[in-house]
């Protein structure tokens, strides 16, 4: 099947299995890693990727279900202001560790402020809540989130 759709600001064009998951078409096809395996279940938020601007779990999300639709990954995300003050954030609080759950958690950031550009605790806490860390530590997570915000004012 012919799925088009935006992927990172591009028009893209690509003839797959509709019931192919966004992460193998976006890691194998399109050559973006940042988009990473975890669990492989929708359960760890490795893999979370913007859809029309909404944070989703690529490694359960049918390629078939982005058709007309605008994807976009950190790889896309990361030339913009709003990822500088994410960035900037996530740095001041040590919000990062090993990083192998950085760029879900800041894709899910976006999708967050874009919906709410000021959550309290419990509003950032339930809109990571999709988004598993071994290393860092939730409270630098939402330090950081909180520094974003103060960063990136009048951006979202």
């Amino acid at each position: 099947m012919i799925i088009e759709f935006r992927l990172n600001h591009e028009k893209r064009t690509i003839d797959i299995d509709p019931s192919a998951r966004m992460l193998d078409v976006l890691r194998d096809d399109f050559g973006l890693t940042s988009v990473k395996e975890g669990c492989g279940e929708g359960e760890c938020g490795a893999c979370v990727i913007l859809v029309d601007g909404r944070a989703m779990n690529s490694c359960i999300l049918p390629a078939g279900a982005v058709c007309g639709k605008s994807v976009v990954t950190l790889e896309g995300f990361k030339h913009t202001k709003r990822y500088r003050a994410i960035e900037n954030g996530f740095l001041k609080a040590g919000s990062v560790q090993c990083g192998f759950c950085t760029p879900g958690f800041v894709m899910a950031t976006e999708s967050l402020l874009n919906e709410n550009p000021h959550p309290t605790d419990e509003e950032i806490k339930d809109g990571l809540s999709g988004n598993l860390c071994r290393c860092t530590g939730y409270n630098m997570i939402i330090q950081g989130v909180r520094l974003a915000i103060k960063e990136g004012e009048g951006l979202w």
